[in-house]
């Protein structure tokens, strides 16, 4: 078995540079880094994790809570690739992570409970269905290092996508297509909701366009379901949208399952736009209009923030960190 002064022998380097490198200090550069794990790869060398946790005070172990309304669990791919690509990054930090749970064997208990019996060293929240739930607001005031993704909490950092921009450029577009009826399905009550309403109430009116308020409906993030139904109420309307946004990609097949059932054509006869720019959409024919949000950029700057704060929290800013979008043009909005 590979010992650390194999594997310093093996870097050309001093066996602290290979200690630093393999439990995530700051003060050697990225590219010391990568030879040192690439070589413990190859070399078969594994820290004892024991032993690590003992010197660090920390147990290398991070908490993911994962909720899900559509009960799509990790089969749900926006966020299953953002928590893959959070594990691949925490995974070369030396970090295990465990979903958080209310329960352990049959003991029920409470989120910050079930942390605090795993002793997480810090939390990910990755997805849940309402985030003002007291368990939820519970963990983020604890004292445990937490990252959250897709909302912003005071006193923990926030990691999202630039909402505003990329509604922003999505709206744009469609009304650059020549569409003033514009139907916006937007999802539950959140800071991304909040904004990217304001983003398609700002574009509408810059462009002197007037928001038809029966155009504006709540549905729910990833339901198809519930996007069919409230999808049949504005078709059934006097006066129908020439466009409908869904709350997200998956949504919009709510929208294309009812045009299908009514034999409407899209774009021909209604145009659909999404937004998450997931993978599926890409095979859809005509492929979907929709924003692309940088699902690895998500995860790995989630680990990065998450990690830094858990080893050097006196330098590491409780911020919002808001990350580039792109739009996908996309044919299923048709120019009129």
């Amino acid at each position: 078995m590979a010992t650390i002064k194999d594997l310093s022998m093996k870097c050309g380097v001093s066996v602290s540079t290979v200690s630093k490198a393999l439990n995530g200090y700051h003060d050697i550069s990225e590219q010391t880094r990568a030879l040192v794990l690439r070589h413990a790869s190859e070399m078969g060398y594994f820290p004892d994790a024991n032993a690590r946790a003992l010197k660090m005070k920390k147990t290398c172990n991070i908490g993911v809570l994962y909720m899900d309304s559509s009960r799509q669990s990790l089969r749900n791919e926006y966020f299953a690739h953002i928590l893959a690509s959070f594990k691949e990054k925490v995974s070369r930090r030396g970090y295990d992570i465990t979903f958080i749970e209310h329960n352990i064997g049959n003991r029920k208990m409470s989120y910050l409970e079930h942390c605090k019996q795993r002793n997480f060293d810090g939390i990910c929240i990755a997805c849940v269905t309402e985030f003002n739930d007291p368990e939820i607001l519970e963990l983020v005031n604890s004292d445990i290092p937490v990252v959250v993704i897709d909302h912003v909490f005071n006193g923990a950092i926030s990691i999202l996508s630039d909402n505003i921009n990329g509604m922003r450029e999505l709206i744009q577009y469609i009304i650059n297509q020549g569409h003033k009826d514009i139907a916006y399905i937007h999802g539950t009550k959140s800071s991304v909701t909040h904004n990217r309403l304001v983003s398609f109430y700002n574009i509408m009116n810059e462009n002197g366009l007037e928001v038809n308020e029966d155009f504006i409906l709540e549905g729910e993030y990833r339901n198809v379901s519930k996007t069919e139904e409230i999808t049949d109420k504005l078709l059934n309307l006097s006066k129908k949208p020439t466009c409908i946004i869904a709350p997200d990609d998956y949504s919009a097949l709510g929208v294309m399952n009812v045009a299908g059932r009514r034999g409407i054509k899209i774009p021909q006869e209604l145009s659909v736009a999404g937004f998450d720019g997931i993978l599926f959409t890409k095979v859809l024919e005509p492929n979907l209009t929709t924003v692309r949000q940088d699902v690895d950029a998500i995860g790995a700057e989630a680990a990065k923030q998450l990690i830094n704060l858990i080893e050097s929290p006196m330098t590491t800013s409780l911020e919002s960190i808001c990350l580039q979008t792109q739009l996908i043009e996309g044919g299923t909005v048709k120019k009129l």
